[in-house]
């Protein structure tokens, strides 16, 4: 490998080297589409392989969770002045209170428990070429939500809290690829938000580094080297690749082929500046006590009607964690979300419907969501002209419009059982009219793929979407 000598600074210290390429590096989104291509096998593994790998990788540690009531969560507490559920450290996270009040839609006000977690985590994926393909490493992670435990992750996934090793417990395997100078080339590092409903302001840095062909790295037990094709595979699989990974492969840079769009990219960000600009919301948090329509039990908090979702608590048993043994608090949804894109082939290009949605939680009001985000139990009680628009036809699509559909989980690390069917459902002008109700617009799946070079234009539902486009596990 070519590359610059070590140099030293004016202390004699050694400064690292650069990551530098023996050759002119081919086009970064051509190498992507080229591992999109490789299924079926990878480096070491393949795809039919990955349940056996799994299932020993669970028999290798100890794996429990157990409910435990809010009040004997160990290291956890209700704050006398507030009511908020903290910890004892100050770290990690917190559950708090919401109110929030939107200018228009079907419900304008509301008061809420939120998740606070101010610290920016890491949700990285480490690439390498083997024999000229890239492959990622993914990591067999636990995650005290999921409803099977044992779910595919970016390589690295820590909050600051964990990584800074504030719990006491052992380092996080690979952070010094996404952490430290020098020891790999970044392609991608963008801060994107987590789920608008349950967190405030919550960003992670998606980031994708590669080592080069000749970097030897030392491969642990609990991960694997496969393709993006394979991990394509795998998308159409429930609840095994995780959310975090998806949001990671959807910020890979895409080709932009030389299609033309119903609207060219500037106008698309200017209808989305517009959408943002015109919603008057007042989001403010307020301590947990004083939320309005829920309660606080000694197992739970809680809606006396049942609906949206709980704060429950967990113990937690994880021998491959880096922290062996805790408490925490988790969100408990009440029911299945579904989340679907409806598209049509406008001038021979797919065109996706998009959503500028609020969301209370985000931190510029609203971001680029699929045509349906919803948990279908919540709008029962409502009038159907007050559901969201198109969610009968993402509930019950035509069978031969579906180009994909599988169960994905969410967020496993803070919510519990935390799952929604995922959907790409091609339409027609009599379901999905060009002219589409106020906040929604017709957009390519390059120009959403391309606005994830940016924080905060495309939400995390979306970028599970989008991450089926990228891997090629829909074909649209």
């Amino acid at each position: 490998m070519h590359g610059l000598e070590a140099e030293q600074d004016t202390a004699g210290r050694t400064l690292p080297r650069p990551v530098l390429r023996s050759r002119v590096a081919e086009d970064l989104p051509a190498r992507l589409a080229r591992s999109a291509a490789a299924t079926g096998a990878g480096h070491g593994m393949r795809t039919g392989e990955i349940d056996d790998w799994l299932a020993g990788r669970a028999r290798a540690h100890r794996f429990r969770v157990e409910r435990r009531p809010l009040g004997a969560l160990d290291g956890w507490s209700f704050a006398d002045d507030t009511g908020n559920l903290v910890h004892h450290t100050g770290r990690f996270f917190s559950v708090e209170g919401l109110t929030a009040t939107l200018g228009e839609g079907a419900v304008r006000s509301w008061q809420q428990p939120v998740i606070r977690q101010p610290e920016v985590g890491i949700l990285g994926i480490l690439a390498k070429e083997f024999d000229g393909v890239l492959h990622f490493l993914l990591q067999a992670k636990m995650e005290p939500g999921n409803r099977n435990l044992l779910q595919l992750s970016p390589t690295v996934q820590a909050t600051r809290s964990n990584y800074s090793t504030v719990h006491g417990g052992s380092k996080v395997k690979y952070l010094e690829y996404f952490a430290g100078a020098g020891r790999a080339r970044v392609h991608t590092d963008v801060l994107q938000s987590e789920h608008g409903s349950w967190f405030y302001r919550k960003a992670n840095r998606n980031m994708l580094v590669e080592v080069d062909s000749s970097t030897e790295i030392p491969l642990d037990d609990d991960f694997c080297w496969l393709t993006l094709g394979q991990l394509g595979e795998l998308l159409h699989r429930d609840n095994l690749v995780n959310m975090d990974a998806r949001t990671v492969i959807a910020c890979f840079p895409q080709p932009r082929p030389a299609t033309v769009a119903l609207l060219t990219d500037a106008e698309l960000r200017s209808w989305f500046t517009v959408e943002r600009s015109r919603h008057d919301v007042d989001i403010r948090p307020i301590p947990l006590d004083e939320v309005e329509g829920w309660q606080r039990g000694e197992n739970t908090v809680e809606r006396a009607d049942g609906r949206y979702f709980r704060v429950v608590g967990v113990r937690v048993e994880a021998g491959s964690r880096e922290v062996s043994a805790w408490d925490q608090p988790l969100f408990e949804p009440v029911g299945t979300g579904v989340t679907a894109f409806l598209y049509r082939r406008l001038g021979g290009v797919p065109h996706l419907l998009v959503n500028a949605k609020v969301e209370a939680g985000f931190l510029d009001t609203l971001e680029l969501a699929p045509t349906v985000q919803a948990n279908p139990g919540n709008w029962r009680h409502l009038p159907a002209e007050d559901r969201p628009p198109f969610l009968d036809l993402a509930l019950n699509p035509p069978s031969d419009r579906v180009r994909y559909a599988a169960t994905h989980s969410e967020e496993g690390g803070r919510f519990l059982n935390a799952e929604s069917r995922y959907l790409f459902i091609e339409t027609d002008e009599s379901q999905t009219p060009l002219q589409p109700p106020p906040g929604y617009q017709w957009a390519t799946p390059g120009q959403l793929g391309a606005l994830t070079a940016h924080g905060h234009y495309v939400n995390v539902q979306a970028r599970t979407l989008l991450s089926c486009v990228n891997t090629g596990a829909v074909q649209l």
